[in-house]
């Protein structure tokens, strides 16, 4: 277990890091710990030194003090690569995590090589109705009926097919965890971001993986690709999880990227189907027990 402190502000970063080469940093989402990267991290990690934290107020980590912020997430992130003395690193995010992964590129244009966004979006800032619902609505669900109904109806809404039982059930185990003030809190802080205003900052190549069904529509992710100059997968069938309902997607397109190999633009990304179930049974159960686990404190 490795500690490390900083002379100002106790506070405490928890990461794994697994495998050994080029560093790549993995970023979860909302209501997800760095343990959920284990579906990638079981191929990354032998290409890889694969470095999951798991974000303030998420899984290990204690929340920071005052409110949730995207650019002070990427500020610890940036500590935490210090720390280990890596100044360029390949970055994926997911979801929030992508757009922690966006400002972390645009903090540090030069620290970043590869990034990939899965599910991201390049502006949180309610501008549509769409967005005003998938804001508003968990938030009254939460304050009405609990974290644990309302995690219960966001794991349905992410894994509704028959045998995503087992992502279901763990998607609920996790999200139900989480404080309805720090779910909150974090939600709130997207909607304080973008990153619009800043896009000739970019340097890195970027890959962006976008579901078909996401909860935002496929069209801003296709515009968004072209405003970064990204790389375009599309995974048909894929709901907002897709590191969980589309593994094999998206280790593969991860793999190639951060290999610098070309993804073949005629290829139909798709998600995994009903024989992945016991797959995905036997991944759950080590999703703990393989995770090396180290601390990072900074404080002072």
């Amino acid at each position: 277990m490795t500690t490390f402190k900083l002379k100002y502000k106790t506070r405490s970063l928890y990461y794994r890091a697994r495998g050994k080469g080029e560093t790549l940093l993995l970023i979860h989402g909302l209501g997800s710990t760095g343990a959920d990267w284990e579906f990638q991290v079981r191929a990354l990690e032998r290409h890889f030194r694969v470095i999951v934290p798991d974000l303030p107020g998420s899984g290990y980590s204690p929340p920071f003090e005052g409110d949730f912020n995207i650019s002070d997430c990427a500020d610890v992130l940036w500590v935490l690569l210090d720390h280990l003395q890596v100044s360029v690193a390949n970055i994926a995010g997911f979801s929030l995590g992508g757009a922690v992964a966006l400002e972390m590129a645009l903090q540090r244009p030069q620290g970043v090589g590869r990034l990939a966004l899965i599910n991201t979006l390049l502006s949180y800032r309610i501008d549509h109705w769409w967005k005003w619902l998938e804001a508003r609505v968990p938030a009254v669900l939460i304050r009405l009926m609990g974290m644990r109904c309302a995690a219960r109806l966001t794991a349905a809404r992410l894994f509704p097919m028959p045998w995503q039982r087992v992502l279901r059930e763990r998607a609920f185990e996790v999200i139900s965890q989480v404080t309805a003030k720090v779910y909150l809190g974090m939600a709130k802080a997207l909607e304080r971001w973008t990153a619009i205003e800043r896009l000739d900052r970019l340097q890195a190549k970027t890959l962006m993986i976008a579901a078909e069904h996401d909860f935002t529509p496929l069209a801003e992710k296709i515009s968004m690709a072209k405003a970064v100059h990204a790389d375009l997968a599309i995974v048909h069938g894929s709901r907002h999880c897709t590191p969980f309902d589309s593994i094999k997607a998206t280790n593969t397109c991860l793999l190639a990227w951060f290999n610098d190999r070309p993804l073949r633009a005629s290829r139909r990304w798709i998600c995994d189907g009903a024989p992945a179930l016991g797959r995905l049974s036997r991944v759950t159960r080590f999703v703990e027990e393989r995770a090396g686990l180290n601390r990072l404190e900074f404080g002072a």
